[in-house]
């Protein structure tokens, strides 16, 4: 592998410096601003202010003014939903800014950094239909002298907090949903990739949100998070990350009862019968296992593939990942970038370390590249691997693909659902009854069937158990965002309680 080089476009960078918007003003935090290094470059890329509680409760006060006395809930759908296409625009228009900082940010490819802003682009002009097309019911069966009608009101305010693996997909699968349904917002990017969320806060003004719709609040989960979640103000909370903070998201939130939605971790299995399409499997086991360098809630990092067609199978992947470019996250024919932080490269070796002192065998990589500057994992095959090892069970978030096998279907669904996720799974089969027995049995938001990470703005998105609450995209999503009012009325006279003797 050649040595890493700094890349021209990085020749004369001078780092970015960002502020957080609260209440429509650009404002310094308080604190020493934090840097962050970009994981492939090794240099600071930018700065954000280092947001306090004192922040996220004056970004809360400005979202519950703007909720309680400002224009954005009583707005027509149609005023909400011109605004959300204009921003729609804006983003269009400033995609390659805002590719290029998620890629020096958070390490992932360019090319896939511009491939993750088109379909932020179509999710927002998604969500801005559906600002148009929410509505309620009504009920003329319950009588001649009532008429029952069900509202769908805005929730309130919202909490928003994002992870660093997907900056600005992630926050457009969450904010326009809610500003469709009329909801103000508070939003908290990750403290390693808050640029490109920064920058749509610029967007939003331009295209006409009103002061206090968005309030963007950069800073840690302790100082900023926890107060999102907790205070009495805010009516919703909407998280991605981890199941562990995830957990004490929900906690944090019980406090006050507030509606949570959680979008949380993965071990997603991809299935394989001996009757697949083997080409076809075998290109989305790769693109599965090391797309976005495996730091994917989807990845497909737990293959469990029939016994009389591992080994060949997993000869053929180890070749083809042979061929998968790792590098510099600014070259557009890289498929692999960085690994987020340096702590997060020994978690992933840890994993790799552990899997093979109980037993499994390394099959391909399995240990860090240098080159040069940043950090990088090989992409990585285990074979041997055992259902009840960790790396079978636990979210490695790294490009480590456990390989598993199987003789029976009843087999092959046992060891899927013997996890505590159910985010997604994959069926590989010429045969439909056996796609069908699988995706009804194995408990998983997604499942799918002879492809793997297909996805579209109107099907929804999100896990059973530990891999959360709710669900994301599809018509749904803005409903999520409301809460259902009764209105129950009489027509003509009302009996009395006390009838007359």
């Amino acid at each position: 592998m050649a040595a890493h080089v700094k890349p021209k476009a990085l020749e004369n960078f001078k780092a970015r410096d960002f502020r957080m918007l609260i209440d429509g003003i650009w404002t310094e935090g308080a604190g020493d601003p934090i840097e962050r290094i970009a994981p492939g470059h090794g240099i600071v890329v930018s700065r954000y202010p280092a947001g306090s509680k004192a922040d996220a409760e004056r970004a809360i006060a400005a979202a519950r003014k703007a909720f309680d006395d400002g224009p954005w809930p009583s707005m027509t759908g149609a005023e909400r939903s011109n605004i959300l296409l204009k921003a729609a625009d804006l983003i269009a228009a400033r995609a390659e800014e805002l590719a290029f900082l998620d890629c020096i940010e958070s390490g992932k490819p360019i090319s896939q950094a511009k491939g993750e802003l088109g379909g932020a682009v179509d999710i927002w002009r998604y969500a801005a239909a559906l600002a148009r097309d929410l509505h309620g019911e009504s009920y003329n069966t319950l009588g001649d002298g009532t008429l029952g009608v069900v509202l769908r009101e805005a929730i309130g305010v919202v909490s928003i907090i994002t992870p660093w693996n997907f900056p600005f997909l992630i926050v457009s699968q969450k904010l326009p949903f809610a500003l469709a349904a009329g909801c103000t917002t508070v939003v908290k990017p990750s403290e390693l990739t808050s640029g490109s969320t920064l920058v749509l806060g610029e967007i939003l003004i331009e295209a006409g949100v009103p002061a206090g719709v968005v309030n963007i609040v950069t800073g840690t989960g302790p100082e900023v998070g926890a107060p999102m979640t907790t205070h009495p103000d805010v009516d919703m909370v909407s998280f991605t990350g981890s199941t562990g903070v995830g957990r004490l998201t929900m906690a944090n939130a019980a406090q006050t009862l507030k509606k949570v939605s959680l979008e949380l971790g993965g071990k997603n299995p991809q299935i394989v019968f001996p009757d697949a399409d083997l080409d076809a499997f075998i290109d989305a086991a790769v693109f599965g296992a090391y797309f976005n360098a495996g730091e994917c809630c989807n990845a497909g990092s737990r293959l469990i593939l029939h016994k009389s067609i591992a080994a060949a199978v997993t000869a053929r992947i180890a070749e083809l990942a042979k061929k998968v470019k790792v590098g510099d996250p600014l070259d557009p024919a890289t498929q692999v970038g960085a690994i987020i932080t340096p702590q997060h490269l020994q978690k992933i070796g840890a994993y790799v370390e552990d899997a093979t002192k109980a037993g499994a065998s390394v099959a391909l990589g399995g240990a860090a590249l240098d080159l040069g500057l940043g950090q990088f994992m090989a992409p990585t095959i285990l074979s041997g691997v055992q259902p009840d090892m960790a790396v079978a069970r636990e979210e490695v978030f790294g490009p480590v693909l456990s390989v598993l096998t199987f003789e029976t279907t009843e087999e092959a669904i046992r060891i899927a659902n013997a996890i505590d996720y159910g985010l997604s799974a994959g069926v590989w089969s010429r045969d439909f009854d056996t796609c069908l027995t699988i995706g009804r049995k194995v408990r998983a938001g997604t499942v799918w069937m002879n492809t793997f990470m297909d996805g579209a703005s109107e099907l929804p998105f999100g896990g059973y158990r530990q891999s959360g609450l709710g669900r994301e995209l599809g018509r749904h999503a803005v409903e999520d965002y409301t809460e259902t009012k009764t209105l129950n009325m009489h027509i003509g006279a009302r009996t009395s309680w006390w009838m007359p003797r």
